[in-house]
């Protein structure tokens, strides 16, 4: 009898993976295993893949560079969520004999997030929970209006599309910016171009990171950058981390420079325990919860099935890069 092939289910921190999609496709072919921790050094993640000739991983989380895939002989299919991928190396998985594959990328989740981070940010929503919850003040924060506000957007692609018409009914004058958008693009969703990265930071009221890291974007929002907000104003990142300078951001929070943050991805993740953001004041946070959704999951996993039976067919799907 074949032996079942071996497949590694990375970051299944909630135990869903198995449960949001239909894995009795392989049945009799493959052996699903979930890997609930994170692993958090390329010797510990090396050990626990040994036996593994597939792996599913989740977004960019975990890194598969050369030095990785070198020391996994027996890894034969690697599969990311989303069909974009920063930290696998491409060339060496081809020089090892591994296919990549990608799945359909995230939806709307990351636009309800950015939301949920906006609202809780100008309400004051976890300041006044935790008042409400440990009998402290009824009533400590004055929230800020959304109508008749700006809110800037750098980057107007999907995401920052659909951020924009949310929140022209929230009734706020929105203006966006990157490097490349027209005018013709920004008259489109019914937004105005601001006419520099200057110009957005220090008119807006609310600033919503939705562009794609890339070297010109590293580092984009820097402590010159930072300070051209106004004292009022707050930043929401649920992008990529390093588009943001974690340190200059950190100390503009402390010093009260702005009103504050919201952050939903980080420079490293999962976020270590006594890390400084996770006490930064005026700073809402949350652990990369974007694209974790039930709808979403259920895309990866059951796409990445979908991919190994290709794989096993001899076909397969939606080769990355």
């Amino acid at each position: 009898m074949r032996p079942l092939l071996r497949c590694a289910l990375l970051d299944d921190f909630q135990g869903i993976a198995t449960e949001v999609a239909d894995w009795s496709a392989l049945a009799g072919q493959v052996e699903t295993v979930p890997f609930h921790e994170h692993f958090t050094d390329e010797d510990s993640l090396v050990a626990a893949l040994a036996d593994f000739e597939i792996v599913v991983t989740l977004r960019e989380r975990v890194p598969f560079p050369g030095s990785v895939l070198a020391r996994l002989p027996r890894l034969r299919l690697l599969i990311a969520s989303g069909m974009r991928n920063t930290v696998i190396d491409y060339t060496a998985a081809e020089r090892h004999g591994v296919t990549v594959c990608g799945t359909a990328s995230s939806s709307t989740p990351p636009v309800e997030l950015t939301w949920a981070l906006l609202l809780g940010l100008a309400r004051g929503l976890t300041v006044e929970y935790g008042s409400l919850r440990t009998g402290g003040p009824w009533q400590s924060t004055v929230g800020a209006d959304l109508h008749g506000r700006r809110l800037g957007l750098l980057g107007l692609g999907k995401i920052g599309t659909q951020v924009a018409r949310i929140g022209r009914a929230f009734g706020m004058e929105v203006t966006a910016w990157s490097r490349h958008l027209t005018r013709d693009r920004t008259d489109e969703v019914g937004v105005t171009l601001a006419p520099s990265l200057d110009d957005l930071l220090t008119t807006s009221d609310f600033v919503s990171v939705h562009l794609v890291l890339g070297d010109r974007t590293r580092n984009l929002l820097g402590a010159a950058e930072l300070a051209r907000l106004k004292p009022t104003a707050y930043l929401i990142n649920t992008s990529r981390a390093a588009i943001v300078d974690q340190d200059a951001l950190l100390a503009a929070l402390h010093a009260g420079r702005i009103a504050g943050a919201a952050l939903d991805v980080f420079d490293i993740e999962p976020l270590p325990a006594g890390h400084p953001l996770r006490t930064a004041p005026r700073l809402l946070a949350t652990p990369h919860l974007g694209y974790v959704s039930r709808a979403n999951y259920a895309t990866y996993y059951g796409q990445a099935v979908e991919n190994i039976r290709a794989y096993l067919a001899g076909a397969p799907l939606r080769r990355l890069p």
